[in-house]
């Protein structure tokens, strides 16, 4: 019984987590569209989200695509078939690493500062000045964030995935032998709209999650250093996994007919 009850607290913990973060995203989505608007702050969080995140995802991305190329082109010589490394890279990239790896730098880059920011705000009491001069604490620090991710991570990713595939193009011109005019022929013709569009709106979606647990965690955090830093640890790890799971559902639902 006291394995049950033990059992019992955490499932009820984590569905009354699971509720306090819906709630909180649906009061985010509900003022995204209510003036006042902040663009301003908007501004700032493209610049910091999207123009400051470009190298750590180019150098993900090309470092990755080069990878890929080589596993594929050791996996296939097995069955001599080396000649699908442009195909497999590009709908690997495409489909899946691009989005996911971009997805995961943006939570350990931009939703540990989010966190990170909103925490101390809230230590140093700044929000609750905020509310003081009739300014909304939401309106003012989770719109923009998350308006500005799920705008410009799409972006990212997009640049991800041409650099990730451009990593695999010199690794496979450069060192494997391939023909440059073939390979980026199979790789044009091989990718379809479904395959772009599904890329997309996973780096839209990975935005949104990242923004959200960063402001999520950063005003629900605890007092002190202490507080600080154990809000930002939790607002890294459940954009992870929120990620992760939500790349599951958006693959089964693009690609599972």
């Amino acid at each position: 019984m006291k394995f049950l009850a033990i059992l019992g607290r955490t499932v009820l913990t984590a569905f009354a987590a699971i509720g306090r973060i819906a709630f909180f995203a649906l009061e985010a989505v509900s003022h995204l569209f209510r003036p006042p608007f902040y663009g301003r702050e908007f501004l700032s969080q493209l610049v910091h989200i999207g123009w400051l995140s470009l190298p750590v995802v180019g150098l993900t991305a090309v470092f990755t695509g080069g990878a890929l190329a080589l596993q594929i082109y050791a996996g296939g010589s097995r069955f001599n078939a080396e000649a699908v490394v442009p195909q497999i890279v590009a709908v690997g990239m495409v489909r899946e690493l691009g989005p996911v790896l971009v997805g995961l730098m943006i939570a350990a880059r931009v939703t540990s500062s989010i966190a990170a920011e909103i925490a101390t705000m809230k230590v140093t009491e700044q929000i609750d000045a905020l509310v003081t001069l009739s300014t909304h604490p939401a309106k003012y620090l989770t719109v923009p964030r998350v308006l500005a991710a799920l705008l410009v991570v799409p972006l990212l990713v997009g640049i991800g995935d041409i650099i990730g595939i451009f990593g695999g193009y010199a690794v496979a011109t450069g060192t494997l032998g391939f023909n440059p005019a073939t390979y980026i022929n199979n790789t044009v013709d091989f990718l379809e709209p479904l395959d772009v569009i599904s890329s997309l709106t996973k780096g839209a979606v990975f935005g949104f999650c990242a923004a959200l647990m960063g402001c999520y965690h950063g005003m629900h955090s605890g007092r002190g250093a202490m507080g600080v830093g154990r809000a930002t640890k939790t607002a890294v790890e459940g954009a992870a996994v929120l990620i992760l799971a939500t790349n599951f559902i958006l693959t089964g639902v693009f690609f599972s007919l």
